[in-house]
């Protein structure tokens, strides 16, 4: 691989091979294994944000507080926020190399299992460091799943296709955490770990995903042609894969703390505004309802408009554009104090903006070899969570009591760096 920042990366994933003329020549196969992909995808975003939807009012009952306005209250909630990114890291890796040893579909399996299995349990917490322990095993099959649904993607359907199923793909979580909030509005009235219960029900998608979704034939060949000379996790940084990893890492990592920072912070100050404070449990919670109803809808549209120029322009200059627009727009909205009806007004914007977390589905596989490539892709994206745990926890601390809006804007400017060290990815030939 050259050393040019521009130079293209061959993609090795079987798809590569021209794709079929329409969506009629995709074979059944295809259609399986995009529906399990897309299905796990929706029910990873579900269970990905119960927690945000109702962390101040679940910490404060679980601390004995008599106010989300309380510091114990955002403290401990950042905390278990924190655990929830480093177990989605932890799970990206552990997972991924599952995935490459045993297959794909095995460990699609076993990432829903684990994620429905903890957030399930989650409703019997008693103790805020209770809810810390099933949020990081919850997050562990979560971040599994990325890479495991993208890699089964990336081997089985059509190079040309990828940009579209890349935005599909995000769009299934963008569904699952609408369906969180219709899940929180329509418990709105609910004490908050009830909500909780819901995440239960991927569990049951397990079931068809072992009995019709069979293992890509790109890692049957691959597993069969290395026998015992199967590549280890050390080879990440090793050759010509090394440079690979090191962007990719830096580039998730500094982009994700900005994302999660937003997606969870922003719900927090909307129910700590002055206005807001005032009104009932059941009130915040359509209120929150509503606020990640205007972000995911509004993502969804900026998923497939990402896919649309990229078949122009490419991945990588695609992800820069979107940062430097997420940036622009997270500052527009959070340097000066805004009621809560004027910061929903700019949602729409920065959920646009996230589209360009849509591509990283579709682009990040086929950089890696076959039998690298969940791990690769689960480990470097992944990754980004550890950066992305501690972050969370940093800007929390730039906040005032009940008032987090300085820790949402100065959380925006890390997309400039995030934007600069992308520029450095390689191009895939897509």
């Amino acid at each position: 691989m050259s050393n040019d920042p521009a130079a293209w990366v061959p993609d090795r994933a079987a798809g590569a091979k021209e794709a079929p003329a329409g969506l009629r020549a995709l074979t059944p196969q295809q259609w399986r294994s995009g529906a399990a992909a897309w299905l796990g995808w929706t029910f990873d975003g579900l269970d990905m944000h119960l927690y945000t939807l109702v962390a101040a009012p679940f910490v404060m009952q679980l601390l004995g507080a008599s106010s989300t306005t309380d510091p114990r209250v955002g403290h401990y909630g950042s905390l278990i926020q924190g655990a929830f990114l480093l177990g989605w890291a932890l799970g990206g890796g552990f997972f991924g190399r599952i995935g490459d040893r045993l297959g794909r579909a095995r460990a699609l399996s076993l990432t829903i299992l684990t994620y429905a299995a903890f957030t399930g349990l989650s409703f019997f917490a008693q103790a805020w460091w209770h809810l810390l322990i099933f949020r990081f095993l919850a997050a562990l099959g979560i971040g599994g799943e990325w890479a495991v649904g993208a890699s089964l993607l990336s081997e089985t359907w059509p190079r040309r296709w990828r940009p579209w199923i890349a935005a599909v793909l995000q769009t299934g979580v963008n569904v699952g955490i609408l369906g969180a909030g219709l899940a929180n509005f329509v418990l709105a009235a609910a004490p908050p770990r009830y909500l909780f219960l819901v995440g239960v029900l991927p569990a049951l998608l397990v079931f068809w995903i072992r009995r019709a979704v069979p293992e890509p034939a790109e890692w049957r060949e691959a597993k069969a042609a290395a026998r015992q000379n199967e590549p280890r996790v050390r080879d990440l940084f090793k050759g010509e894969v090394k440079r690979v990893t090191f962007w990719v890492i830096v580039v998730c990592g500094v982009s994700l703390t900005a994302h999660w920072a937003f997606m969870f912070w922003h719900q927090q100050h909307l129910r700590n505004l002055p206005e807001v404070l005032e009104w009932t449990h059941t009130e915040k919670n359509k209120l929150a309802s509503a606020a990640m109803y205007l972000v995911i809808g509004s993502s969804i549209l900026g998923n497939f408009f990402a896919a649309w120029v990229a078949r122009f322009i490419g991945y990588r200059a695609t992800i820069i554009w979107m940062f430097l627009a997420y940036f622009l727009v997270l500052c527009g909205a959070y340097h000066a104090p805004r009621e809560h009806a004027a910061i929903l007004w700019w949602l729409p914007s920065i959920g646009f903006c996230q589209g360009a977390f849509a591509l990283f589905t579709m682009y990040l596989p086929p950089l890696f070899p076959t039998l690298l490539r969940t791990t690769g892709a689960g480990f470097c994206y992944n990754i980004g969570r550890v950066i992305a745990a501690f972050g969370t926890v940093f800007f929390g601390l730039f906040s005032k009591v009940g008032d987090h809006r300085a820790a949402l804007f100065y959380a925006g400017f890390l997309f400039l760096p995030a934007a600069a060290a992308a520029c450095f990815l390689p191009r895939a030939r897509d």
